[in-house]
């Protein structure tokens, strides 16, 4: 069992989760669907939300106590959550650039831009999971704990599962292929990139739920599970090649909810932890103690090693897949498009202006 959700508010676990996917995918239809929604959601939210960051960090720095006891200071604090946040906006703004062909957005060097800002949300969770992997190795040298503090407040497990999922996300960033194959759909609704294929978002969608489980213990079920099927449904259903701008859109709209109401997620009983934490320290999720560390005894990471090992495996046998088909079309993956000719891909184009 991968999460602790067979107590009496399994329940309520999963409806939330449902609920969590629905709210992604009405989201996501109004920001694809608008320019106006488009241009309120990831240009005026997040700059009053900058706005706001910068003024709790000013009062938390002075003392204030709304500062120090808002629940984004105290539990979305660290490095991680920011960054994730902005490079996501970053991204679903430059594919807005692109679809509506607005400013630079009409330039043929732009295209380029979706490799490489998905490149910079993949290495920022690759950083990620080396930090907990040498915070978890070094506490063990010396404390015989793998348990480390994050900067959330939150126990997260490391070892060298981590470090197979690092690398994992590298071969995930080799994996992208057509950098410059950035079309726009008829009607303009959407942003597609025809050469990132089903392949490509089944072992992104395994390196990306194995990065959640390591790292995010807590937000796993919702981040992890609820997050990646939102975006994978709406490009397996209506949205033919634009995966890539659905998973931009669902995860600056979920940053930016979890950075303002992370007690929703991680304190309420709806909240679900992965099984790493054993069963007594995980009855309790809701009334969630950083103080109290929890047992090594009590953990089992072998669900964490098994993902991580899938994960690098995945992202390994479909990088094989990549370099094969590149030599037989005598292509360099990278400038060109090589899956033309799949069913994947002349769906994608049947859609492009």
């Amino acid at each position: 069992m991968l999460y602790q959700i067979y107590t009496d508010r399994a329940l309520l676990q999963w409806g939330v989760m449902f609920l969590f996917i629905i709210g992604l995918l009405v989201m996501n239809e109004i920001a694809r669907r608008s320019k106006v929604g488009g241009i309120i959601i990831f240009a005026g939210i997040p700059a009053c939300l900058t706005v706001f960051f910068i003024a709790l960090h000013i009062g938390a720095a002075n003392g204030s106590e709304w500062a120090l006891n808002n629940q984004t200071y105290m539990y979305m604090n660290g490095w991680f959550h920011y960054a994730k946040l902005y490079a996501a906006d970053l991204a679903a703004f430059g594919f807005l650039l692109l679809k509506y062909q607005w400013g630079i957005g009409k330039k043929h060097w732009f295209k380029v831009y979706p490799f490489l800002i998905v490149a910079i949300n993949i290495l920022i969770a690759v950083i990620s999971d080396l930090e907990s992997a040498i915070k978890g190795l070094t506490n063990f040298a010396n404390n015989g704990t793998h348990w480390w503090l994050n900067g959330e407040n939150i126990w997260v497990y490391g070892g060298w599962w981590n470090i197979f999922n690092a690398v994992a996300g590298i071969l995930c960033i080799l994996c992208m292929t057509g950098w410059w194959g950035i079309y726009s759909s008829k009607g303009r609704n959407d942003m597609l990139w025809p050469d990132m294929t089903a392949g490509y978002i089944i072992v992104y969608d395994i390196w990306n739920y194995t990065y959640t489980y390591l790292n995010m213990p807590i937000e796993s079920f919702h981040s992890g599970v609820a997050l990646l099927l939102a975006p994978t449904i709406a490009a397996a259903l209506w949205n033919k090649g634009g995966w890539i701008q659905n998973r931009a859109f669902t995860l600056a709209i979920a940053c930016m909810y979890a950075q303002m109401f992370p007690i929703n997620e991680k304190l309420t009983r709806s909240g679900t932890v992965s099984a790493i934490y054993g069963d007594t320290y995980a009855a309790n999720q809701h009334m969630w103690d950083p103080s109290i560390i929890p047992l090594e005894s009590a953990a089992d990471p072998r669900p964490q090693a098994f993902l991580a090992i899938v994960s690098f495996v995945a992202n390994a046998v479909f990088l094989a897949m990549v370099i094969k088909r590149a030599i037989k079309l005598k292509k360099n993956p990278y400038t060109n498009e090589i899956w033309v000719g799949t069913k994947d891909y002349e769906e994608a184009m049947a859609r492009a202006e």
